[in-house]
């Protein structure tokens, strides 16, 4: 790709930001001279268009520029004139138009530790990740300007990893953006290799390593941030990791099994930067998400047998929030179709099938509002008044008694409690699960209570 081309593609991209007058009278006759030393030199055809261009349109220029080539130029508008003034090396023009044609190596795609299958197109959005949704794919559109950090948090399985690979390809596919996804787990053997000694005995190129691998990026996803809890010495590294790339503009995105005020082994300094830009809840698919996915994953698999809705349907109603859990049990259904000697698939079959995959806790959970049903059962109360603000006592107690109950029997963080209480705050939750705790300690009556009632809920 030579000059001329590159500055082909430049021109046709820029058209889309201009109208057709603009592109016409300030664009259309410039030309890309050469590239050295970090600056594009464009030639222009009148003293008036170096103004023009300079005062209106030279972040435009260094942008698109950047997501051709991958590297900021200084832009320099000179006449056709004012060329022989200059004094320029050829070798170096060459060798900058072969970097652009070879690719940026920091860009190689397998250093991004990415997963080409999880982009934003396969990703089924339904009300409970709508947000969640919505959220990654505006980060990715303007990385390091949206929500900065993005925290998504959730229960596993819910599609966390799948939307921080979207971001990350997303971004990969549509600038130079060098990317780096990890988990918090290869952060930490990173962390570990600093301490390793070289033939030099020292750990100088280790240190470099870590730095260049960590900080010389512009976007960061790191999966299962929970997983740096009680690893002092790297929390303190992934705070100044964090700090470098924040006060430089760089993206972060960072995933948790928990909301931030719930990781009480990360320090303080940590969770309150976690905040800073934008913390999104990822919520389990409801019934209509499920029977979306199951389909989905069925149109994927391109199965010889055609599987039925009321399959479908018995699969969502009794198969967990999992979407893993839910593609593998369409995995298990055509595997024992076919063990079976190419059996139709009937909601006989499935049944039959996926019995031992559900009674090994797939089937109901100790969720939220089955824990609420049954509370309010036991005190004669409606699940409404449960979940309503009303704070008479015969409806306040069982409410923090209900409260304390999915908090030890759920993995439901704080804030997704105190959602499905009313839209309590969640350090309300907090509050009432540290009375309940409390006042067990010393009432017997309570703590029979609760026993009783755990017996009814049942310990998944």
């Amino acid at each position: 790709m030579n000059v001329d081309i590159l500055w082909s593609k430049f021109l046709d991209s820029i058209k889309d930001d201009l109208t057709s007058l603009s592109f016409t009278t300030w664009f259309q006759d410039t030309k890309l001279y050469r590239l050295e030393d970090n600056r594009a030199y464009i030639i222009v055809p009148m003293p008036i268009h170096k103004k023009h261009l300079i005062e209106n349109y030279s972040e435009l220029i260094s942008n698109k520029l950047l997501e051709i080539t991958g590297a900021n130029y200084e832009i320099v508008l000179i006449l056709e004139e004012e060329i022989k003034g200059i004094e320029f090396d050829d070798e170096k023009q060459s060798n900058n138009v072969e970097k652009i044609e070879k690719g940026d190596e920091t860009n190689n795609y397998s250093s991004t530790n990415l997963k080409r299958k999880y982009l934003f197109e396969n990703f089924i959005v339904g009300n409970s990740n709508k947000f969640a949704h919505a959220a990654a794919l505006s980060v990715a559109e303007n990385p390091g300007n949206m929500y900065n950090p993005l925290f998504l948090y959730g229960n596993s399985g819910l599609g966390k990893t799948h939307l921080m690979h979207a971001i990350g390809n997303y971004i990969v596919d549509n600038s130079q953006k060098r990317v780096l996804y990890v988990t918090s787990d290869q952060f930490i053997q990173d962390f570990i290799g600093i301490n390793k000694k070289d033939e030099n005995d020292t750990n100088f190129n280790y240190v470099d390593f870590f730095k260049n691998k960590y900080r010389n990026i512009d976007v960061l996803l790191i999966d299962d941030i929970q997983f740096l809890g009680g690893a002092s010495k790297t929390q303190q590294e992934f705070f100044h990791t964090f700090n470098t790339l924040y006060n430089d503009s760089k993206q972060i995105i960072i995933s948790s099994d928990r909301s931030p005020d719930d990781l009480k082994l990360l320090e303080e300094r940590l969770r309150t930067r976690f905040c800073w830009g934008l913390t999104v809840n990822i919520f389990p698919p409801d019934f209509n998400l499920k029977m979306e996915i199951i389909r989905k994953k069925i149109i994927a698999g391109n199965f010889e047998k055609e599987i039925p809705e009321d399959v479908i349907e018995y699969i969502a109603s009794n198969i967990g929030p999992d979407v893993r859990q839910l593609e593998g049990s369409i995995t298990r259904l055509i595997a024992y179709s076919t063990i079976m000697g190419g059996a139709d698939i009937n909601l006989d079959l499935a049944i039959e099938a996926l019995k031992d995959f559900i009674s090994k806790g797939m089937g109901e959970k100790n969720d939220i509002h089955r824990i609420q049903k049954i509370v309010s059962e036991y005190f004669q109360i409606s699940v409404e008044d449960i979940r309503s603000k009303k704070r008479s006592s015969n409806i306040s107690f069982p409410r923090q008694i209900a409260m304390y109950l999915c908090r030890t029997m759920t993995n439901e963080s704080f804030p997704k409690i105190g959602t499905e209480f009313g839209g309590k705050d969640h350090s309300t939750v907090m509050h009432s699960v540290e009375k309940i705790e409390n006042e067990i300690k010393v009432n017997k009556d309570l703590s029979t209570i609760v026993d009783k009632l755990k017996d009814d809920i049942g310990v998944v």
